[in-house]
């Protein structure tokens, strides 16, 4: 599962062959899980209030590459890296 950003801690990971809706997997520490690009919505897993806030900032400022990198992974492709939250 290739990893399309690294910052404050969280490693976030889009699936080859995933399933919809378009989704990133985010792992923090002890915390995992699944976070809906569109909406930012929790699909699964947990993550602390504070991360999930981080993160739902790093999915609206970069909302068009990350789809781009889903869709390529859901097209068994190597989805290209989006930038860190700065």
């Amino acid at each position: 599962m290739p990893i399309i950003s690294v910052f404050y801690g969280m490693t976030i990971k889009v699936y080859q062959g995933d399933h919809n809706p378009p989704h990133v997997h985010v792992s923090y520490g002890e915390y995992s899980a699944l976070v809906d690009i569109h909406s930012g919505k929790l699909l699964a897993g947990s993550l602390p209030p504070r991360s999930l806030k981080m993160l739902r900032e790093w999915l609206k400022a970069n909302q068009a590459e990350i789809l781009k990198a889903w869709d390529s992974a859901c097209q068994f492709k190597t989805p290209k890296k989006v930038r860190p939250l700065a």
